[in-house]
């Protein structure tokens, strides 16, 4: 190695991001590995690369000792003291040894590390800069399809949209930009593995938090989220300044907002409604559309009783029970609904109330 190695070496570790003190230290590691396999495999050797003229030197490293038992790596005290009078107990004793052949296993050796090395730092940034992303969106270009799984261009490493992970129906080709969350970020043999998705709840979150300035500004704020991605969705927002409507913020001009959502999920129905500290209220938004009559709440239970008009029952309940159901996962409330003859019927007694109604809901 020479100088002409060194200033490759810190040209690259800039081009990379690299600090080649790094890079050095892993060479001089594998030239003693190096050495030691080719010259004497029970040595004791120290290597050192001459920062400013690449010269590489190694060192034949023995302890002082009382008694020699292994003339390799020890050295008796007689003889130390012959080399040098100060030299006491437990001191180590360097002599340079340069065998012959050893630069080119060093030129070889060096040229094998700076490639391993330079590919695990970029895969080390690469894993950093993504584990820091997770539960964030990424847009990508599918780049291939194996076994069903999607494989997405991300620039500077790929990203795999499992199955299990893929919206019903959706279809993509090569070629086709897509945007996903980043569910987890992991280390693997091969460098850092990516895996996304289209069906998180959290993509419909961070899409809304991409589109909507108040949420970006804090005003509006996102409280829960429920979703059966590909069909429907529910998303309960807040404002935090009561001049502001979140439902209307959320869905934008002329429904352009939360259009450009439903656009990007290929249809999925979203319906926004109105969080609330109150339970009953907080339930009765988010079983929109449905009008809801009253709702009695078992706290300790974590229960809701909810009595609908007769004519709203199966809307409220939704097709194969999905409002019903996204409902309970929005509030985190087991929801058991009747209709007002039901009531009457299984003698429940109840008030009707007026709740506040929703302004959008089921955006298509």
């Amino acid at each position: 190695m020479n100088a002409e190695f060194l200033s490759a070496l810190k040209d690259l570790g800039r081009e990379k991001g690299i600090d080649e003190e790094i890079i050095l230290e892993a060479i001089e590691t594998a030239l003693i590995s190096a050495y030691k396999k080719n010259f004497g495999f029970l040595q004791n050797v120290r290597v050192n690369v001459d920062r400013e003229s690449g010269e590489v030197k190694v060192f034949a490293r023995k302890e002082v000792v009382e008694e020699v038992f292994n003339d390799r790596s020890e050295i008796s005290l007689k003889e130390a003291q012959k080399i040098h009078p100060n030299y006491v107990l437990g001191d180590i004793i360097e002599t340079e040894v340069i065998p012959k052949d050893f630069g080119r296993i060093a030129a070889q050796t060096a040229k094998q590390v700076v490639v391993q090395r330079i590919r695990e730092e970029e895969r080390g940034m690469i894993y950093d800069e993504f584990s820091n992303r997770e539960s964030d969106i990424v847009t990508g270009t599918i780049q291939r399809i194996e076994n069903k799984n999607y494989f997405i261009d991300l620039g500077k490493i790929e990203a795999i949209l499992a199955p299990t992970e893929q919206i019903a129906g959706e279809e993509y080709a090569i070629f086709d930009r897509i945007k996903t969350y980043i569910v987890e970020v992991k280390k693997s043999a091969k460098g850092p593995q990516i895996m996304v998705s289209r069906t998180h709840p959290g993509l419909l979150k961070r899409l809304f938090e991409l589109e909507v300035p108040e949420i970006q500004d804090g005003i509006v704020e996102i409280k829960s989220v429920a979703r059966e991605a590909g069909a429907r969705s529910k998303i309960a927002v807040y404002s935090n300044d009561e001049t502001v409507d979140c439902v209307g913020a959320c869905v934008g001009p002329k429904g352009a907002r939360v259009q450009a959502i439903v656009t990007e999920l290929r249809g999925e129905k979203i319906d926004i409604v109105n969080w609330s500290k109150d339970a009953a209220e907080y339930i009765a938004s988010a079983l929109s559309p449905a009008k809801v009559v009253d709702v009695q709440v078992m706290e300790t239970e974590k229960k809701a009783a909810v009595i609908v008009p007769d004519y709203q029952l199966s809307l409220a309940i939704g097709k194969e029970g999905q409002n019903a159901r996204l409902a309970a996962k929005l509030t985190g409330w087991k929801i058991d609904i009747k209709s007002e003859s039901q009531a009457k019927e299984a003698g429940i007694v109840y008030e009707k109330r007026e709740f506040a109604t929703v302004s959008n809901t089921e955006v298509e």
